[in-house]
């Protein structure tokens, strides 16, 4: 998780539509529902997305690999699920 974290981070000056964050994003995306254990919908997903930026725990955690990261993340989760 943490690999993909980092991953991400690096990515986060990008335009969150940008054809590199939504293939990150959808790595992301498979790798929720591998821990999960079922397949997300769209709304479950853009759900998530959006516990990045409505829960400072969670926005606290994520912008530890980089500032602006969990903002990044629910925006290009949004475009994804959309």
């Amino acid at each position: 998780m943490n690999a993909m974290f980092r991953k991400l981070a690096t990515l986060r000056t990008k335009h969150p539509a940008s054809e590199e964050a939504q293939n990150a994003i959808h790595e992301w995306y498979q790798f929720l529902e591998k821990m999960m254990g079922k397949q997300l919908d769209n709304e479950e997903f853009r759900g998530i997305g959006q516990l990045y930026v409505d829960d400072e725990r969670f926005t606290k955690n994520i912008d530890q690999f980089g500032a602006g990261l969990a903002q990044f993340m629910h925006d290009a989760m949004t475009i994804y699920a959309d």
